[in-house]
Order: structure tokens, then C-alpha cells, then sequence
């Protein structure tokens, strides 16, 4: 028996994140990017569950019951760590797949606690001058070498707050399928 080891369907990731790339290729997905223009901030939902899934491809940090999205300061991003510091945050990502042949779509949200230790000044200083927390959600990067020491517990995978579960990614392309 024959087997091709190229799947026989492409795939199409709609976002612009450098995280969900590097999470599919790790997948071992071959995959084209296509992003809509769209401004994030202007859809609103109540629930971080919902909001996700409306924005379809979002992650969104929840602390205190608030939905934390790219810091729009330093100042901002600065006082978001100092929160997190000896506290903790939660994500909430979703994943939504459609095969464009038969229009089946469907789309699930994953949630992920994370602990954290103090984090001193010199840390959260050090971060806003590298700057990668400007562009993330809520300012949270917990994969980056110089939170990662002041991570106390995660409870979820760091896929998920990275942008993309590769659990959930796997199983809804088996179901599009």
C-alpha cells in the first residue's frame, strides 16, 4: 500500500501572528496566510468566551474579570505586569476551522490559567524595552525568556496562550475533514 505523506487538502491560517505560524509548522502543517483587516477593538461581546469566538482567531487575557487586549502604552503594558506579578491571569483562545469545499465550519475556545511569582522591576523594565509585550494580548508572553523564570504554574498548555492549541486545532481539522 502506497502512502502520500502530503495531505490532500491545503490550509489557509487567518491571522497575522507569528505564534500561530510557528505553532502549525510544529504541527507539521503546510499552510498560506490570508488576513482580514479588521478592527479587533471595535467587536465587542460580554463574555471573553464569546468575543473570541466572534473574533474567530483571537486570544484575549482576562484578569479581575477584564478583557485585556494589546497594551496601547508602555505605561499600560508596565502596569498590566506589575498586576500579574506574584498574582495570576487567564487566556481565553479560540479556534475556529472551515472547509471551504463543503462550508462545514466549526470553532471551540480553550481556556488557561497562569500562576505567576513576583516579578521584579528589572524584569517588567527589561521587557517594555525589548518591547514583544507591546504586541501581545494583555501584554502577556509567558513563553519569553524573561517572564518564563517568574512563571509559577500553568494550567492549560502554552500553546493555547500562545494562540493556538494544536489539541483542539488537530481534532476540529479531523472533523472539517
Amino acid at each position: 500500500m502506497e502512502t502520500d505523506s502530503s495531505p490532500s487538502f491545503k490550509i489557509i491560517l487567518g491571522s497575522s501572528s507569528t505564534a500561530r505560524r510557528k505553532i502549525l509548522a510544529e504541527m507539521g502543517y503546510e499552510f498560506t496566510l490570508m488576513t482580514a483587516d479588521i478592527d479587533e477593538k471595535s467587536i465587542r461581546k460580554e463574555k471573553p468566551e464569546e468575543l473570541v469566538m466572534v473574533l474567530a482567531q483571537a486570544k484575549v487575557v482576562v484578569y479581575e474579570g477584564v478583557v485585556r487586549e494589546k497594551p496601547s502604552s508602555k505605561e499600560e503594558a508596565r502596569q498590566f505586569l506589575k498586576d500579574y506579578s506574584g498574582g495570576h491571569a487567564a487566556t481565553v483562545g479560540s479556534v475556529l476551522v472551515t472547509n471551504l469545499k463543503t462550508g462545514f465550519s466549526k470553532g471551540e475556545w480553550d481556556r488557561v490559567e497562569i500562576y505567576f511569582h513576583e516579578i521584579p522591576d528589572e524584569a517588567i523594565e527589561k521587557l517594555l524595552e525589548e518591547g514583544t509585550v507591546l504586541k501581545v494580548a494583555g501584554g502577556l508572553i509567558i513563553e519569553h525568556p524573561l517572564i518564563l523564570p517568574f512563571v509559577k504554574e500553568v494550567v492549560g498548555t502554552t500553546d493555547s496562550v500562545m494562540g493556538l492549541p494544536k489539541q483542539i486545532t488537530e481534532k476540529l481539522i479531523k472533523e472539517a475533514l
